[in-house]
């Protein structure tokens, strides 16, 4: 088994039943096989010696290191080379109101962080290539990673993929395979059983995804944690809920180390045209199928959800938060104003705190709101066209004055 000696990664845990442990490799990304049913696949999660991490090297205010090297202890082993990814900035927009801006990776968005451990997985199993079902930051940022460890990438994009982002994939060199939404998964394992390639999005029919992906998404926690120490709540734009398991395992692992003295509550915030977390936490389920109506949240606007979004909520005390494609609108203008350029999705998390009332929210410190990805992957990017200006001056003083510049 090939390893980086900075890893204190031990075993792959079932979530299904945390007494069931299986060895680091092969990862399972078809989930627990001793507690998975047709109906519901349980994600694996990976277990770590906590008792050798040394905190104080760990989380010392300047590190040596950057990227998720930085974090290498708490991590799968990184056997693919990085692109700098992690260390985004935490910006405050409002008085105990931050946003960590995700859009600053290196293929602009949250997925560099998932990508890192999920292409140093294929690595280590020898895969040839990889394979993803994505029309967006998954693809983009799998296309890029492969790229860098010399893999191939293989992308069962939507039909309706942006022509912005179908550049994106193909400059990394990945094939783009525009296909019907229903039959991406399908293919895709097809395409990994018959081509040797090594998935990295999820296989099953809830949502079970990467053993190691969210453990990437820890380092959003620990990242909060160094510059605002333990915030109040954290809101997360959710999909399959990857995110939102990662910064709320993050945080636990915090609290298990003894640096902070308690785990907020992490509150998924999901477009109300599908909403498979609400869905099953309503029911009380493991995980839900959900019809996806109408919404320009293509990012998040998942049908399936997994049992990792349940975990988060259940165990931080966080709530399941539905927004409509308005709500989302008037938080990416927010976010705009403060000079953040979001992608629909990715004003999700500002847009669940705003749809509580004052008297819900926390007191007790920070709220943080993640923003996941750029303005550049909304699919009505490069559709826009200002009108030309005759170059004379009554003809600009008259669009400054309708601009609202006038004295």
């Amino acid at each position: 088994m090939l390893l980086t000696p900075d890893s204190l990664a031990t075993a792959q845990r079932s979530l299904g039943d945390p007494a069931l442990d299986y060895p680091l490799l092969p990862p399972l990304t078809t989930g627990c096989p001793r507690t998975g049913t047709e109906d519901v696949a349980y994600p694996l999660e990976l277990d770590y010696a906590y008792d050798k991490v040394d905190t104080a090297a760990l989380f010392a205010p300047a590190a040596a290191r950057t990227g998720l090297e930085r974090w290498a202890p708490l991590l799968p082993p990184l056997l693919a080379p990085g692109l700098g990814e992690g260390a985004t900035p935490l910006v405050e927009i409002a008085p105990g109101v931050h946003v960590k801006d995700e859009s600053r990776n290196p293929t602009w968005s949250h997925k560099d962080r998932l990508n890192r451990c999920t292409t140093s997985a294929a690595l280590a199993v020898g895969a040839r290539g990889i394979a993803v079902a994505s029309s967006g930051n998954h693809g983009a940022s799998a296309a890029a990673y492969a790229a860098r460890a010399g893999l191939r990438c293989v992308v069962f994009a939507g039909p309706d993929l942006p022509p912005a982002v179908d550049s994106f994939l193909t400059a990394y060199g990945a094939v783009v395979l525009p296909v019907p939404w229903e039959a991406r998964w399908p293919l895709m394992r097809q395409a990994v059983e018959r081509y040797g390639l090594h998935p990295v999005s999820n296989l099953t029919a809830t949502h079970t995804g990467h053993p190691y992906g969210p453990e990437g998404y820890k380092t959003v926690a620990y990242e909060i944690f160094q510059d605002v120490g333990t915030p109040a709540a954290v809101f997360v734009p959710t999909g399959y809920g990857e995110l939102l398991y990662g910064v709320w395992k993050g945080f636990t692992e915090l609290h298990r180390l003894g640096l902070a003295d308690r785990v907020p509550r992490i509150h998924s915030c999901e477009s109300a045209a599908g909403a498979p977390l609400a869905t099953a936490i309503g029911r009380g389920v493991p995980a839900a199928r959900v019809e996806v109506g109408a919404t320009s949240a293509y990012s998040i606007a998942s049908p399936v959800g997994g049992y990792r979004g349940v975990v988060a909520l259940r165990e931080s005390g966080g709530r399941a938060l539905t927004l409509s494609d308005r709500q989302l609108a008037e938080a990416r203008a927010e976010l705009a104003r403060n000079g953040l350029w979001a992608e629909l999705s990715a004003a999700a998390g500002l847009a669940g705190l705003r749809s509580l009332d004052a008297a819900e929210l926390p007191d007790d410190g920070p709220l943080v709101c993640i923003s996941t990805s750029s303005g550049f992957k909304d699919r009505e990017v490069g559709r826009r066209a200002t009108a030309p200006v005759a170059p004379e001056w009554p003809e600009v003083e008259r669009r400054l004055r309708a601009a609202g510049l006038a004295d």
